[in-house]
């Protein structure tokens, strides 16, 4: 059953909708980027359809600012106090939830990974976590990571008509040039990255790392991963990581969808 609902974080109201069910472990699906909690083509609302009819209570959320909720969007780095006052909205309104899986993807993963200490949850689902510093002004894109550009190449490589196209000369050669410069270059490890880094080394909770393996933000986190200030955390027991062949940042396709469902499913178990 699914019913809408409202918290307050501070002096502001936030909007929520519960799928009720019986079982004590429930799930909390926090929303990525400025995403409203029904999420792109409405995925995060069929995730907590299914899972409640699994019998796993869903709650999901509009953080400040975001959809029906009031207050200012302050990004993921200010949500620390919405995430801990939908917790507490959950609780309420299934108190006989005792154990609470959080999922986030991208920055929402960011954002649990950072802020879940002392919140009590039971475990952590985190897929393709964003870790790139975004552009310091204006709405300028970020631009890719070198592990992006790289995948991209190596792509264009595998593929006969790249090299048909070079000796035809449709390749622009200028241009091909300074692809492969931003490919071969060495990325400094963001600030972000560090500060992920730490919180997962510092965590004992369940923490499920979710990859979708062509996908761009997970190419960069993938990148930052394999440095040497994640080596503690590649080295603990209570992390795992399992990756999924899909561009799909989102897991849309329906194999990719299937994976997520599966993987969120055992964590809930």
């Amino acid at each position: 059953m699914r019913q809408m609902t409202e918290f307050a974080c501070g002096s502001d109201m936030l909007c929520a909708t519960l799928d009720a069910a019986d079982r004590q472990t429930g799930l909390l699906i926090v929303s990525g980027g400025n995403e409203i909690r029904c999420g792109a083509y409405a995925g995060q609302a069929a995730m907590a359809a299914h899972f409640s009819a699994l019998g796993h209570p869903v709650f999901r959320y509009d953080r400040r600012g975001i959809g029906d909720s009031e207050g200012e969007n302050g990004g993921f780095e200010s949500s620390a106090d919405d995430i801990a006052a939908a917790i507490a909205a959950f609780r309420r309104a299934a108190p006989h939830v005792t154990h609470i899986v959080a999922f986030g993807n991208c920055d929402a993963a960011s954002a649990l990974t950072l802020f879940h200490h002392q919140l009590g949850l039971g475990a952590l689902v985190l897929a393709n976590p964003w870790v790139i510093e975004t552009a310091a002004t204006g709405d300028a894109p970020t631009p890719p990571s070198a592990a992006a550009i790289r995948s991209r190449y190596l792509a264009r490589i595998k593929n006969p008509r790249s090299l048909i196209d070079l000796f035809s000369g449709n390749i622009n050669l200028r241009k091909l040039a300074g692809g492969l410069a931003s490919a071969s270059r060495k990325e400094e490890l963001t600030g972000l990255a560090r500060r992920v880094a730490s919180a997962l080394a510092a965590t004992s909770l369940p923490v499920h790392l979710l990859i979708a393996r062509r996908d761009t933000t997970a190419m960069a986190f993938m990148s930052a991963w394999h440095d040497r200030e994640f080596g503690d955390v590649r080295a603990r027991a209570n992390v795992s990581m399992a990756t999924c062949d899909t561009g799909s940042h989102s897991f849309a396709d329906a194999a990719a969808k299937a994976w997520l469902y599966e993987r969120i499913g055992a964590a809930l178990e």
